[in-house]
């Protein structure tokens, strides 16, 4: 019998046992209430004011899902009752707890910091009531840190990858429906209960790996379309990225020594909310231009999943020669090895039980592959108070029309 029962809106009801309870009530759970799951968002989606501390929840119920449905394939997987019972217990605290090394507005906070959240995780995982709280729950210390780090050995790699794995993460599943249901962005849906009840675990070279049946081919299709739907809709809007670079300025201002926030408690100590209450005394700038929604810079030009740059280098060059340092480049690259599958054949990908044995998604699908691969996601901004943006625009629109040039994606 669970001890609490907690309503959310994309899972319904999702139950905690007694020590998950007293794990969910500790401060270092209780301050992802106070960090927003999309940063600056907000700012180009009103409704898009959800937390880190119902996304922990949300991962944790979409991770139980997909335990149970591997337990009810009976499959060999498990070892037994207590065996299934252990990977429970440690991946609903790992699905909890796999947030707790971020910071205000999180990637633009580790930008300016220069210390990666899942370092922060162990240091915070250190603490004394943090273990005492996993201690309660029965689950090993260094398992729960391998989990959520991605970076150790461990003993479940299964669990790894619900945890922490490339593709199909529990994170991954709830942050996608969370972020389509807050934003109102619909195309961010997939099928989740088709998905969830075909995952399956396969061999490959002779250790375990997550995958699904052939028959689940399709609802793995609708999670990678919500996830390019989300990258393209959301994550890489223009409003937000602009705001991003502006806030990372406005951190700047209020933390002129990063390594003042080094320490595990003076970091826990900060969140959104007190950030935006330094800013409201802080007299820069951008902190300024955060309070007041004031856009500092206008897009020039978008280039959005491009497969060829050369485009965007030739407006690039062009704005350049013409603006100089007023003109800034976007790029958001470096998150492609989430998007949507693998990058080359070496790269992790999905694994598919087919009749002719178990496959690569890409070969299983051909929309996959289709969309798998490199590609490139650029904004080209220019200073608003130095530059007209109509006249950045018209450049960048007279390079894009030349019939030379072929735009892909």
């Amino acid at each position: 019998m669970s001890a609490k029962r907690i309503f959310d809106p994309v899972h319904h009801f999702i139950e905690l046992g007694a020590a998950e309870v007293r794990l969910l009530d500790t401060p270092v759970l209780q301050r992802l209430r106070r960090l927003r799951q999309l940063g600056l968002a907000y700012l180009a989606f009103p409704a898009a004011e959800h937390s880190r501390f119902s996304h922990g929840l949300g991962a944790l119920a979409a991770g139980e899902r997909v335990l149970g449905a591997l337990r009810a394939q009976d499959s060999g997987y498990f070892a037994g009752e207590s065996d299934y019972q252990q990977q429970r217990k440690l991946l609903r605290a790992s699905l909890l707890l796999h947030d707790v090394g971020h910071g205000p507005f999180s990637h633009a906070c580790e930008a300016v910091l220069g210390v990666r959240h899942e370092v922060r995780t162990r240091a915070i995982l250190e603490r004394a009531d943090m273990r005492e709280a996993l201690a309660a729950l029965e689950v090993e210390f260094d398992e729960v840190v391998a989990l959520i780090t991605g970076d150790e050995p461990t003993r479940y790699p299964v669990l790894k990858e619900l945890v922490s794995g490339p593709n199909l993460d529990a994170d991954r599943m709830d942050y996608l429906l969370r972020d389509a249901y807050f934003t109102g962005v619909t195309s961010g849906r997939y099928d989740a209960e088709q998905l969830i009840i075909s995952f399956r675990v396969f061999e490959r070279d002779g250790k375990p790996v997550l995958g699904i049946d052939g028959r689940g081919i399709v609802a793995l299709e609708s999670f990678v379309l919500a996830r390019y739907m989300m990258f393209a809709t959301v994550y890489f809007h223009h409003t937000t990225r602009m705001f991003e670079r502006v806030l990372q300025a406005a951190l700047r201002e209020i933390w002129p020594d990063p390594r003042a926030l080094d320490a595990t408690d003076e970091f826990l100590s900060w969140d959104d909310f007190r950030v935006l209450d330094a800013f409201r005394l802080a007299p820069g700038p951008a902190a300024r231009a955060l309070r007041e929604r004031k856009t500092l810079y206008g897009v020039a030009a978008e280039f959005n999943a491009e497969r060829d740059l050369l485009v965007f280098e030739e407006c690039l060059e062009a704005l350049r020669a013409r603006y100089g340092e007023a003109l800034w480049a976007d790029s958001q690259e470096q998150l492609l090895h989430r998007l949507p599958l693998g990058l080359d054949d070496a790269s992790p990908t999905v694994l598919v039980g087919t009749r002719v044995g178990v496959v690569d998604a890409r070969n299983a699908s051909d929309l996959i592959a289709r969309l798998a691969g490199k590609a490139y996601w650029r904004k080209l901004f220019v200073a608003k108070d130095e530059v007209s943006v109509a006249e950045a625009r018209e450049l960048c629109r007279a390079i894009i029309r030349e019939p030379a040039h072929t735009l892909s994606g």
